[in-house]
Formats: structure tokens, sequence, C-alpha cells
């Protein structure tokens, strides 16, 4: 970078800027196996006015920039691949404004999910996506996330009302009005979602939020084959009835689990379920699930009794990426994302069984199965080129076979860096093209996250030019 716009981003942001490698090196990587990238400097907003005047800066000077939240996403997002300024708004953590009778609240992007589900507690209320990782609320929105409540509440494009937003240049573009219903004008709101930081920087978002269930219950329930418990999830869906959650773990999930969490399931094919509403009607739920189960060869359902013990199980799914490190240490974690129609999800998840173990690595398979969303962690030694090589080829070899069942390459990871190829395949060339216009509409120099999503968006410019 440039002196003189370094110089420039100490004024537009002051106290803000920081070039020491320890915060260099905190804004190098994500959760991917992907390598370290450095960026060139880390710019901290305090403020939407701190993004508008660093953006400015960085348009000026044609200077990349990549935002930054918590760190915490699996496709290489926050990696600068053209250098750049990693933009952190992980500072910028207010609740701006809870509006209980409209069940909406106004948040910073920089708000994590679990910090603003304590403040909604306090008023009966919560929100409901739950991807895991304590992400901010800005992540969540820029990668379209969702999780294991996708089944009854839906994703973030479901629970995001409206965004505000900073274009390249500068300019805050508030996408919508926070009402529940709404058809006016182009959907710039869902269109920001999901698009990974390349198109505009997310700043504020109005969320839908939910009053707390009188009633949840979890069980577990194990099956004697990998197709049984997910034909079962699928049924249960097709059903109509209204569960909260349903998840699988393969046997190697639940040995983690059982380590990392101090659980002591049985280590066999488990779907997880949650219920959640009145007491009458988490009871016929409960009853109606049993009847599906059994006959897919689900054994009697082990509860938990107590509200200590269901969140000590959900906080044993959530943190089995965790506990796949643990298994492994010095390991890293490939995580697949595929994502296919309820009829195809059996097919897809043996493929992935048949696909993953002629790699030789160690994996599990484990998911949300009753959206047809389900992932593959794959533990690779970050050192090795060759365990890495064949992770790799082996997810992509499962994108292939789920794009092949009509499905797609990621429910709810994004595209990142990763999977540029993967979407390629998927979308064809004709809606690349059109995904390359708006692309180039809300950023025509490429210098806003670029290298992820879209494989043309290389930065120009000449600062770029200097440090390339």
């Amino acid at each position: 970078m440039s002196r003189e716009a370094l110089a420039d981003l100490h004024l537009a942001v002051p106290g803000g800027v920081a070039t020491g490698d320890s915060v260099l090196d905190l804004h190098a990587r994500d959760e991917s196996p992907y390598p370290p990238v450095r960026p060139w400097a880390v710019v901290t907003a305090r403020t939407t006015g701190d993004v508008v005047a660093a953006l400015q800066v960085c348009h000026r000077h044609r200077i990349p920039v990549v935002p930054f939240g918590a760190g915490s996403s699996l496709e290489a997002h926050v990696l600068p691949v053209h250098g750049g300024v990693s933009l952190d708004l992980s500072t910028m953590a207010r609740v701006i404004s809870l509006r209980p009778h409209d069940l909406t609240v106004e948040v910073e992007a920089g708000v994590h999910r679990v910090a603003l589900n304590e403040q909604l507690g306090a008023h009966g209320l919560f929100f409901p996506v739950d991807p895991g990782a304590d992400a901010t609320l800005g992540g969540m929105a820029a990668t379209s996330a969702s999780g294991t409540t996708t089944v009854r509440y839906g994703g973030m494009r479901e629970n995001v009302l409206a965004v505000r937003a900073v274009t390249i240049d500068g300019r805050v573009v508030r996408s919508a009005r926070a009402t529940r219903k709404n058809s006016a004008g182009y959907d710039l709101t869902r269109l920001l979602i999901g698009s990974e930081g390349t198109l505009a920087v997310i700043t504020e978002l109005t969320l839908k939020i939910h009053g707390i269930p009188e009633r949840m219950a979890a069980a577990v329930c194990a099956f004697p084959t990998l197709v049984d418990a997910v034909a079962a999830a699928t049924a249960v869906v097709r059903s109509g009835i209204a569960i909260a959650r349903c998840e699988l773990l393969d046997p190697m999930a639940v040995r983690m689990a059982n380590a990392h969490s101090g659980l002591a399931l049985t280590e066999e094919h488990t779907l997880f379920f949650e219920f959640h509403g009145s007491e009458t009607g988490v009871a016929g739920d409960i009853e109606q699930t049993r009847e599906v189960v059994i006959e897919f060869g689900g054994r009697e359902f082990q509860w938990a009794a107590t509200e200590t013990e269901r969140r000590r199980l959900w906080r044993a799914r959530h943190e089995l990426y965790f506990a796949g490190l643990a298994w492994r240490p010095g390991h890293r974690i490939l995580s697949t994302d595929s994502a296919v129609p309820l009829s195809a999800l059996p097919a897809a998840v043996e493929s992935a069984r048949s696909i993953m173990s002629a790699t030789g690595l160690e994996f599990s398979i484990l998911g949300h199965v009753a959206d047809g969303n389900f992932h593959c962690l794959v533990l690779v030694d970050p050192a090795s080129s060759d365990e890495l090589g064949r992770a790799r080829r082996a997810a992509a070899d499962l994108n292939h076979r789920v794009q092949d069942l009509g499905g797609t390459c990621t429910g709810e990871h994004g595209i990142g860096q990763g999977k540029i190829s993967a979407l390629e395949d998927e979308a064809g060339p004709e809606a690349i093209d059109m995904m390359l216009a708006i692309k180039n509409a809300f950023d025509p120099l490429h210098l806003l996250n670029p290298g992820k999503v879209l494989r043309a968006t290389v930065p120009v410019g000449p600062d770029v030019a200097r440090e390339s």
C-alpha cells in the first residue's frame, strides 16, 4: 500500500488503522483449510460513517477491501487473496432498536448471535437462525447462513427484513422498509444477503424475532444404517410434523461428540430432534414423530430430561467442528456443504460416504437433513499437500454427484474461494454472466472481496498493481 493511501486511511478513521504483525495475522485466516493470507492493513470501523470514510479512501486509491466479522467462515471468505484492507466490523456491536410489539430488532453488523439472544431472552424473545458458530449477524447475512433451526424458522434470507449497506464509493443504501411484506421494487435485501461482501458492506440489519415457545423438548434416536436415519428424517418432514430441528450424526460424529462434550451416546447413526410449541402441540408432534421413526428401525427416544440437558445436547452438536479439531490436534477440517431435494437425500448421503471413504482420510457426516442439507467434515494435515489434494478432489467429486441429483454445492456456507468452479458448473454461463453484470454495476473496479464467488473479479488500480 502506498504511504499516501495509508496516511489517508489514518485521517479517515483516526485510531482505527493497524499494520502490526499480530493484527494482520489475526485477519489472515478463517476456519477453512486454506493457507493464511495477510492483508496490507486492518481498519476497525466503529460506525457506518467509519465504513463510508474507509471505502471512499480505498476506492480513490484502488485498494481491495475484504469485510471481516468473527472470522468463522468456512470457504476462505475473509482471506485477502488480492491483498488490500481487511475491514473489521466486529466492534460495531450495538443493538440499535428493539421493537417487541413489531417482533423486530435493528442491530449493527458486529453483533454476535449469542449476545443478541441473551438480550432478547429478557423480553421472552429470540432470534432463531443458528449456524452453530457464534458468528456476527453481518457475517451471517453476507454468507446467507442458516443452520439447525431452518426447517422451522428459515435461514437469514427469511429472517432479515432490511439492511443498511455501503457501496465501494461510499454511498449508503437502505435496502427496504422493515415490514413483513414488501413488493416495492427490486429485492435488494435478498440480493445483498449471500453476496459474501462482493457487492457492498452490510453495516446494519433489521431482523425478524420470535417469541420463545412455551415448550421445548429434545431427544435422540439411533438407527441401524445411515440410509434408514436419512429416510426417517425426510419422512418426518413429508408427514407435515412441525419439528424445530432434525440433525444427523454418523457414528464417527457421535464418537467425537462423546469425547469432546462428555456425552455417552451409543455410537450409531443418530438423529437429534427438537420440538417447539405449546404443551399439547409438542406432545402431538412427539407422538407422530415416534410413529414415523419406528417404521425405519429407529429406537426409543432418549430424552433430554431438563433444560440444562437440552442445551448440553445442542451445544455438543454445535461444537462438532471443534470436536473434530480436538480429535486430531494439528489438523484442519475441510467441510463440504451439500443440499439436495429431499427425495434425493438418501442417495446423496450414501454417495458422500462412498466418496469420502475412498480418500483414506478420517471424516464424519452430519447435517440438517430435514432441509436436505448435510456436511462431510474431513480431517486433513495442513502440511500434507497429498491429504489436502485428496480431500479437495473428493469434495469436487461430491459436488458433481450432488448436482447430478438436482442439488447444490452449498446450502449455507457460500462459494467463497473454493467453490467457484462448482458454481460455474451449477449455474451455467448465462447465469454467471448475469451475476457478473450485477457485480459490475455495484463494484465496477472489483475492489470488494475480489477473487470470491466469481472467477472474473480481479481488482485493478495503482495500489493493486504496486503490491501484486
